[in-house]
């Protein structure tokens, strides 16, 4: 199992004992309107499977629900509102560094944006603060509660890529992945071992990429070209693509599939690693309008991949 200190790991001066807090609205459309003042933040959302780091400001983030799109330069957040609990902006008192939390209603760090210009830090004293919980009191479901997840059920079975992304927002796929026999795109399971080979073919090639990361009720992601990859010995996986970083620890991914669902130039491969949990935590596909050329390379690609 994931523990809470593992999901913490990427917090930085917000763990720290000597650090000032202003606590500040998590709800849309105020914290969307916070996000956006932000001109240069480090962005990272992930846990200890995957993770994701982009430098840059941030676009208007989405809900689970709404449109969504992956635009260069731009960090892309989609949230579940039901589940980010919590809002907090915090100084460290010894190196001035200051970041933004975003947590879960389990109190987890789901996505950080750690502000690095000196202006962005200076807005941080004009953010209107909240005297309690960034929500209004109110029943929480857990997440993991089935009941939770099955109103989703039908969404994702006969829906396309945004549906099935959140799918996994939405609990961590693991209703979705529990009912897949149900589902109507094709799919199948292949093996994580193939990663590394496909990001470095597509790093040769020039062919462009979407890589989502998922955290309990955050997903982050990016797209474009893979500049460079490379691996490590203990089995972690590193891909810059466009410009954001990606990481995989392929030690802990016990599970891939190849998924195929409607996008925007037709069915559309996406490649899904998911954690010992039976959570998925990384997708690698084309978000979006991309050229014929590279969707039809993306697709012989995937279909080239061989089954588990």
């Amino acid at each position: 199992m994931v523990n809470h200190d593992s999901w913490c790991a990427f917090e930085g001066c917000c763990g720290r004992r000597n650090a000032t807090a202003r606590l500040i609205d998590a709800r849309m459309p105020e914290l969307a309107r916070c996000l956006t003042l932000f001109q240069y933040v480090q962005a990272v959302t992930g846990g200890p499977v995957a993770r994701i780091d982009q430098a840059g400001s941030y676009a208007v983030p989405s809900l689970r629900g709404e449109a969504f799109a992956v635009r260069p330069g731009s960090i892309a957040l989609r949230l579940d509102g039901d589940r980010v609990d919590t809002a907090v902006v915090a100084r460290d008192e010894d190196t001035g560094a200051v970041a933004l939390r975003l947590l879960d209603t389990e109190g987890r760090t789901v996505h950080q944006g750690r502000l690095l210009s000196e202006g962005d830090r200076l807005l941080v004293g004009l953010t209107p603060t909240v005297p309690a919980r960034g929500r209004p009191a109110g029943p929480s479901v857990p997440p993991d509660v089935p009941e939770y997840a099955s109103e989703y059920v039908s969404e994702w079975e006969n829906g396309d890529q945004l549906a099935q992304l959140d799918a996994v927002l939405a609990d961590g796929g693991i209703a979705r992945r529990g009912a897949f026999h149900r589902y109507g795109g094709e799919h199948r399971e292949i093996e994580a071992g193939v990663v590394p080979a496909v990001l470095d073919h597509v790093c040769s090639v020039g062919l462009p990429i979407g890589v989502a990361v998922f955290a309990p009720a955050a997903m982050q992601a990016c797209s474009g070209r893979v500049h460079v990859t490379d691996r490590t010995v203990g089995g972690r996986v590193f891909a810059a693509v466009a410009d954001s970083s990606v990481e995989i620890d392929l030690t802990a991914v016990r599970a891939c599939h190849l998924v195929r669902s409607t996008a925007a130039h037709g069915p559309t491969s996406a490649i899904e690693l998911d954690d010992e949990d039976g959570r998925c935590v990384a997708v690698i596909t084309q978000f979006g309008m991309v050229g014929e050329d590279v969707h039809a390379a993306w697709e012989h690609l995937t279909a080239s991949l061989p089954d588990a």
